[in-house]
């Protein structure tokens, strides 16, 4: 989740600006760019609680013990709560999951360094604290009430608001990891074949990602128990966005689905008013109740495009947004996935035609289905494991055209060996620590924070 943006504060008066908005991020191929982010769970190393904000061993101390690596702390009510380096940031999500936000880059070997040097500096200072740090897409082993919350005033708003439109949202909030990709598009009829490709295989992406069957020490009976969370989150700013697939989808349509998401906030002068609930087309007449006679800047509009949870979010670019977090090889892979898909023409061809036919009936069992079974769901006859295999295939080719090599000559598919190997054995990671659960760990989730920490 982001923190407050950094565009300008100039005045929204019409709706063509925020569709202008979304065509601004249109770039010419050799622009396109690749942003990955990814979350991880903090622990402290001598009980496995998660660190509170305050303290000696605190999130806080964190954060001023990365500064050391050139990082510059960003402060709300001089408290030090995010992190900029380099157009990257490293930020909180509600309970202290520390955020990577990593620059816009060329290539996943790029992506994959920025990556590594970022997990070494946290290794570095979270040693000094008595920390660790654990990729995977639940919490594992506490309760919601045990997780301690983060002291940003979007955090405040969204926790009251949760509950009254889903069950499962503070655990969405406090509980979970992800992994996503930001890719970028030519133009609004390349954004459309993306956003369509995308959101049909996102399901693919959660069941080759899926790590997180744990609930509070126990088998949640779920792969991707982070997935099944956005089911009952928010229904008005979640799912898989039908009308993606509807003739005459483009920025206009994004644009209006964005103006019927309720709103959470508006950010003014360094304090968060409680808009939650309440309409950003209101705001567009002046008619918002708590800034009555005020009008939305085009910060207020890049805010509120990052409250919208879709498993595809459209901002001046695609973000993918279906995948649990991992260790630091499916940190580069789910890119590479992605990239391998979109970013070259003839695979994004091929991906289309694995996808076209796909019907909403389809697309939604997918969806609804993946969380639970993963690449055993069955799908036409076969699995998605098959679906899984077939993507693999097409990124694999888009990656060894795109040609991006490091300096040992090797191009960018060698990133998708461990999703090879997932669809290979069949076995998810998720699988692989049940298996461990209920044999060398003796039914104990225990181990998983140091077996499976960076």
């Amino acid at each position: 989740m982001s923190s407050p943006s950094h565009v300008a504060e100039t005045p929204i008066t019409d709706r063509n600006e925020l569709v202008a908005t979304l065509a601004s991020g249109e770039k010419p191929k050799a622009q396109w760019r690749i942003g990955t982010e990814h979350e991880k769970f903090g622990f402290r190393l001598d009980d496995l609680r998660p660190p509170t904000f305050d303290g000696e061993r605190g999130i806080e101390a964190l954060l001023t013990g990365l500064t050391r690596f050139g990082w510059t702390p960003v402060q709300e009510n001089e408290r030090t709560i995010a992190l900029l380096r380099d157009n990257a940031s490293v930020t909180l999500e509600p309970a202290g999951q520390l955020e990577l936000s990593g620059a816009a880059l060329e290539s996943i070997h790029q992506t994959c360094v920025e990556t590594g040097t970022h997990l070494n500096e946290v290794a570095q200072v979270a040693a000094e604290l008595g920390l660790g740090f654990l990729g995977m897409g639940f919490q594992p082993k506490w309760t919601r009430e045990e997780m301690p919350w983060m002291p940003k005033g979007r955090y405040r708003i969204m926790r009251d608001y949760m509950p009254k439109v889903g069950s499962l949202g503070l655990d969405m909030m406090t509980r979970t990891c992800t992994v996503q990709v930001n890719l970028d598009y030519a133009t609004e009829a390349d954004m459309v074949k993306k956003f369509r490709v995308s959101l049909a295989l996102q399901p693919i992406a959660t069941a080759l990602f899926a790590d997180s069957p744990f609930t509070e020490g126990k088998p949640n009976d779920y792969l991707s128990y982070r997935s099944h969370i956005w089911t009952d989150t928010d229904a008005d700013r979640t799912g898989m966005l039908d009308f993606v697939f509807e003739d005459g989808f483009g920025y206009e349509r994004y644009v209006d689905y964005l103006l019927d998401v309720p709103m959470y906030f508006s950010y003014r002068d360094g304090v968060y008013h409680d808009a939650s609930g309440q309409s950003f087309r209101d705001f567009m007449v002046g008619k918002l109740p708590v800034l009555p006679g005020q009008l939305p800047t085009l910060r207020d509009w890049s805010d509120h495009m990052t409250t919208a949870f879709p498993e595809v979010r459209l901002k001046k670019y695609l973000e993918m947004r279906g995948a649990d977090g991992g260790p630091w090889a499916r940190l580069c892979a789910l890119p590479a996935f992605w990239v391998g898909l979109l970013y070259d023409d003839a695979a994004l061809d091929a991906a289309w035609d694995l996808v076209r036919d796909f019907s909403l009936v389809e697309r939604h069992a997918l969806r609804d289905g993946v969380p639970k079974h993963a690449l055993n769901l069955p799908f036409r006859g076969g699995t998605v494991r098959d679906l899984a295999a077939e993507a693999l295939k097409i990124a694999v080719a888009g990656l060894k055209r795109r040609a991006a090599r490091n300096a040992d000559g090797q191009d960018e598919s060698h990133f998708l060996d461990v999703l090879q190997e997932i669809v290979a054995s069949g076995i998810t990671p998720a699988e692989r620590k049940l298996a461990l659960y209920h044999g060398e760990w003796n039914q104990s989730v225990d181990p998983v924070f140091k077996q499976f920490a960076y």
